[in-house]
């Protein structure tokens, strides 16, 4: 009989987005393009299209939580990935079933991305989306909030560095800082990302490594969740924090290189292309 090979499975928490480009759908694309498996369960349903969200209508905690419960017994899990929440029931909801898996298994990775708005600005949760995310930060092993998110994160007017810093120890786990944002006339040719890196024995925070990418001049649709996805697949195929999110972040400069219109407005990232990414991008 021919024998068959396991995918570690990473458990995913995030919207619905009817339009295809982002929240789960685009979680699910994003992790079997690695070679791993997505446990989706859905937060919220969302109304929009690939530009802007009319309404969110988030599901109900007890479901969510009936869907974890069958879950979890049965089938391995390697990693988490944290999309929207809809609602601070959920959002704490969520955090308790992640709390439970890492009292099982402490080194699990729990990728969050945090979330607060669309690309467009629009809200995707019914309550503070600030306060509702507040539960699964505290579960985070590594946030990846872009520019807007860091400043509603952690306010004031220090620079985005010292802000990264700070929510680094504030949740005491490492920051993926996405530059895209960053449009400035300094780097209108490029994206600059930096990792922080908590140290808990030393309890600091320290810039371990910084990427720079050409910037890609189209506006995108589902960007932030392709990238935290694939960085959640990539740790539950057991590869180190910074080799994916080398890999991650390379994997989702080639979905926006080859990136399509399904309609007016923001381009969807190609989240296959060719051949499985494992001996390409790295």
């Amino acid at each position: 009989m021919r024998e068959r090979r396991q995918r570690p499975c990473v458990l995913v928490f995030a919207g619905h987005d009817p339009s295809g480009g982002a929240g789960i759908q685009a979680d699910i694309e994003a992790i079997s393009a690695q070679g791993a498996h997505a446990l989706p369960i859905v937060t919220a349903l969302t109304v929009q299209d690939n530009n802007r969200v009319q309404a969110v209508y988030p599901v109900d905690a007890g479901v969510m939580g009936e869907q974890f419960e069958m879950l979890l017994d049965r089938i391995p899990i390697a990693a988490i990935k944290l999309g929207i929440v809809g609602s601070i029931e959920n959002a704490q909801l969520i955090a308790q079933c992640v709390n439970r898996l890492q009292a099982r298994q402490p080194a699990i990775p729990v990728i969050v991305d945090p979330v607060l708005g669309s690309g467009g600005g629009d809200a995707l949760s019914i309550q503070d989306a600030l306060l509702a995310v507040q539960p699964v930060l505290h579960c985070a092993t590594l946030i990846t909030p872009n520019l807007p998110e860091l400043g509603r994160l952690v306010s004031g007017t220090d620079s985005d560095d010292v802000k990264a810093k700070k929510l680094t120890a504030q949740f005491a786990c490492d920051v993926l800082l996405k530059g895209g944002h960053g449009a400035t006339r300094e780097f209108m040719s490029e994206v600059i990302n930096h990792w922080f890196e908590w140290q808990q024995e030393q309890q600091v925070a320290s810039l371990a490594r910084s990427w720079i990418w050409p910037r890609i001049s189209d506006a995108f649709h589902g960007t932030g969740c392709t990238l935290a996805a694939a960085i959640a697949a990539r740790l539950a195929l057991g590869e180190s924090v910074g080799t994916s999110l080398t890999v991650a972040q390379s994997y989702v400069q080639r979905c926006l290189e080859q990136a399509y219109v399904v309609a007016p407005g923001q381009l969807i990232p190609a989240r296959y292309f060719g051949k499985t990414l494992n001996k390409e991008i790295v």
